[in-house]
This record gives structure tokens, sequence and C-alpha cells, in this order.
């Protein structure tokens, strides 16, 4: 008889985890000045707390072996002491084991020289109501650490940010920015996601929500083409993700502890890892295919095919 365990990863090919800045239900923070982080080199003064405070974290204890159970516990007593009240949290794809090496780019992946991508959106908002000031310099945070600790190469790194420089984060961008990932990823890869920007929840309509709530991303043309759901974002870039690539997620916004409704879930205070209660085991047994409001993303500039080749 196939377990519950067996069976998701036979749905879930690819190995994510997922640090997000907050609980489902709460708010993350903007930091108007990220040198009380002591980010090295920092990108403006402007950040976002679960960012900066990864960052801070990694920065101050260089070479050490840290497990991913320790990584959250620091990063919750950082958080605490700048006057934090969110609690980031960890979600994966596996049951993994609490007291496992922190790591992005495991030494199997470099002993096989296996490629590493990234795609880092980072939305202020620009001219509209709600505008944040940092998400831009989160992403130029996160890209030059991985370059410069995780051996990224720009190239590799697709960037969306509403600066009038990048790619605009719209919905159908980052929709395809997640689909391309999928297509280019292959059997070992390394793939490191960041997102810093609005969070939402909007009502569930499809009955697989524990509180009633879906959790959304919030592309900067929100107002014309919606939120991105966390249904969505299942259908696009877990289920369709191939076999063991390594996929690491950083999720810098409000309501994002189940923004990818990825089946576990850590308890920091307890020191363990458990069946998320939330996930849906509906979700599973649904095609691993592009929802009807993705449809529209198959059409992106070639630039950005060319990126992850």
């Amino acid at each position: 008889m196939v377990t519950q365990d067996e069976h998701i990863v036979k749905a879930i090919p690819a190995i994510f985890i997922m640090i997000s800045g907050s609980q489902d239900s709460q708010t993350s923070a903007d930091v108007f000045n990220v040198g009380a982080f002591n980010l090295p080199d920092a990108a403006g003064k402007a950040g976002g707390a679960c960012t900066s405070t990864l960052l801070k974290v990694m920065n101050e204890n260089p070479g050490v072996e840290m497990t991913w159970i320790e990584l959250l516990d620091k990063m919750r007593e950082v958080l605490a002491m700048q006057g934090y009240d969110q609690l980031p949290q960890l979600t994966a794809s596996r049951m993994i084991d609490p007291d496992s090496r922190y790591e992005i780019v495991p030494q199997k992946s470099i002993q096989m020289r296996k490629a590493r991508r990234a795609v880092l959106i980072g939305i202020n908002y620009v001219g509209q109501k709600g505008q944040l000031s940092g998400c831009h310099n989160d992403v130029e945070n996160i890209k030059r650490y991985l370059i410069k600790e995780q051996g990224f190469m720009e190239k590799d790194m697709l960037i969306l940010m509403d600066d009038g420089k990048h790619h605009a984060p719209t919905r159908r961008n980052i929709v395809d920015a997640f689909t391309r990932l999928t297509q280019y990823s292959e059997p070992g890869d390394i793939a490191f996601i960041h997102y810093s920007g609005h969070g939402g929840r909007i009502r569930d309509r499809n009955g697989d929500e524990v509180d009633g709530y879906d959790e959304t991303l919030i592309p900067v043309d929100f107002k014309d083409s919606g939120h991105i759901v966390d249904d969505d974002v299942f259908k696009i870039l877990v289920k369709p993700m191939k076999r063991d690539v390594q996929v690491t997620v950083l999720m810098d916004c409000c309501h994002s502890g189940t923004a990818m409704d990825l089946p576990y879930e850590m308890d920091a205070a307890e020191g363990s890892i458990h069946t998320n209660s939330a996930f849906d085991m509906k979700k599973l047994r649904a095609p691993a295919t592009l929802c009807c409001l993705a449809l529209c993303a198959f059409c992106y500039l070639d630039e950005v095919v060319m990126m992850f080749l």
C-alpha cells in the first residue's frame, strides 16, 4: 500500500524548501534602515525584514554548518530583537530532517557541476497606493549573496523589478518566469526563487483551505490582472518541476506562510516537521498543467528564454 509520503514524492518530484516571512495570518515589515541588520555593502537603506534577517544570519555565521531549524530559530531571534512580531515559517515538499544542514547548493550538486538558476522578483509598486521602498534593494542584496556566497552567475538570473530597467513584475511575466524555470531545470539542478513585495489573502473558492483563505502574490499590475493565488503557484511551479531539482524559495511578503501550498511544515518551537494540516491531498490528483488564468504566459520575450540556457 502506497503511503501518503510516497504519494507526495511521486506527485511532487522536485525538492522544494520555502522560508516565508510570516504566518498566513500575519503581515510582514518593510525595514527603513537595513544598517541595523549589519548587511555588507547593503544596496540602499530600506529592505524587507525577512530578507534582511536571513542575510544577517548568514553573514554573521560564515562557514558555520547551520541546520534548517537553527536557521529558522536565529531568524526569529533577530526579528524579535529588532522589535518585529512576524514569525518566519518553513514549509517543504519533503519530510526533511530539521537537523539536516541548511544548503542552497548541496555538495553533491557542486561535485556534479549542476546548473544554478534564480528568479528574483522585487516590486515597489512605484506610483501606486501602498508603495514600498525596500523590495528592489532586497533583490540586489540577495543577488549579491547568491553570486558571492553560493556560486550563482548573474547571466543565469532572471530579475523582475518595476524600476524601468528590468522586466516588469507583471502577472504574466511572473507566471512565465516560473514556467520557464520548470522547463529549463533538469534533474539535480539548483534553483533559487526570491519574492519581495505585497502578499495578500482572498476568500478560498474551492474549499481546500482550512482557514478559508487562499494566500496570494500581488503583481505590479494586480488592478488589471488580479493576484497570483497559491493554488496557481502550486500548479504552475511546484508540480511541473522535474525530479530532484532542489528549489529554495524566500517569500518576503505578508500572509506568506503557505504561499506555495507545500505539504510539510516545520514547527520551530518543537524542532520537528510534520504534514501541513492545511494541505489538501486532492491537489496531487489534479493534472500538473497551467490553470486557465495562466494560459497567456507562453509568449514571453526570447531573451528570457536565453537566460536559462
